[in-house]
């Protein structure tokens, strides 16, 4: 194969896994919230891919009869809202999603009590259903937020373009580890402030800067020259930290969606935090491993393929900056 063919190969697999389709597959989110002692509001929003929206549906015990409410087209998904009337305590009963078998992706679960504590639930197609607890237990808060925070990590394509650009631009592990760990406490500062209550900045320019993080990420790759270091090169931990802090307004508005757990708060905090982490890390990992064998197995590629990775983080960021910032 050619060098030409190759990189054309390269820069296609990276627009093809663009962030803009892909975040269609994140998990559907189903809340329920007690409005007094018979009667919950239901929020369903169901991505039209993945097989939710025409497949899965609310459920709840047998003595609660739903009333719909309406029904509207957001994105990608399609948001219902309804009001169950129950003639029962739903304390120790399933609620969950009926159909969630048949699709494959996951579904988040919100439990709101009157006057009772946060439940929040994992729905999967082996767990479609789940018990409505009058406390939720500390080490099932802690699973459920730690997988939450992998799987942001994972499935948010900015944030993930943004850890893949750092260990491009930077290259050596150790380089790559302070800087990330200057990105984990900054974006630590600002999720924990934000999702408090003690400091924020609106959701919409926020997420048009982290795109223009990528984009100026990608600029600094591709103006690298041996000898002549990038800003971001000879400060990398200030770049990373600086960020940090922006990135860190994008995953607590993330975790504003899921919602915390009333008395676990910290818990949640703590792991949904250490779960993102989690997926940082493999990231870098993975990114690591593949320039190390490039570099080993065949090292002229390694600066052709590290520039058809660079344009394609950079076209996809400035898409992404250009589609939040005139929505």
């Amino acid at each position: 194969m050619s060098l030409r063919a190759f990189l054309l190969l390269l820069a296609l697999a990276l627009l093809g896994a663009s962030p803009a389709r892909a975040d269609e597959l994140r998990p559907g989110y189903l809340e329920l919230t007690q409005q007094d002692a018979s009667h919950w509001k239901m929020v369903w929003k169901a991505p039209i891919l993945g097989g939710l929206a025409t497949r899965a549906r609310p459920t709840m015990p047998a003595f609660c009869k739903l009333e719909p409410g309406e029904s509207r087209l957001d994105g990608g998904s399609v948001i219902v809202t309804g009001r169950f009337t129950c003639t029962a305590p739903v304390e120790g009963q399933q609620v969950g999603l009926a159909g969630i078998e048949a699709g494959f992706t996951d579904a988040l679960l919100r439990i709101a009590p009157l006057g009772r504590p946060v439940q929040a639930e994992r729905l999967t197609q082996d767990r479609p259903m789940v018990t409505v607890t009058a406390r939720p237990d500390r080490w099932q808060v802690a699973q459920t937020y730690l997988v939450l925070g992998v799987e942001h990590i994972l499935a948010g394509y900015d944030h993930l373009l943004f850890v893949v650009a750092l260990v491009l631009l930077l290259g050596r592990p150790w380089v790559v580890v302070r800087a990330a760990t200057a990105f984990t406490l900054a974006h630590s500062i600002t999720l924990i402030g934000s999702s408090l209550g003690l400091i924020g900045l609106a959701q919409a320019p926020v997420e048009a800067l982290i795109a223009l993080s990528i984009m100026f990420l990608a600029v600094e790759i591709a103006k690298q020259r041996e000898g002549a270091p990038r800003l971001s090169e000879r400060i990398p931990w200030v770049v990373a930290f600086l960020f940090g802090l922006l990135h860190g307004f994008g995953f607590a508005g993330a975790l504003r969606e899921i919602g915390l757990p009333e008395t676990d708060v910290p818990m949640a905090l703590l792991t949904f935090n250490l779960g993102v982490e989690l997926g940082q890390l493999v990231i870098i990992a993975a990114c690591l491993a593949i320039i190390t064998a490039l570099r080993r197995l065949a090292p002229h590629l390694l600066r052709p393929a590290t520039l058809a990775a660079t344009y394609g983080i950079g076209i996809t960021a400035s898409f992404w900056f250009l589609q939040r910032l005139l929505p």
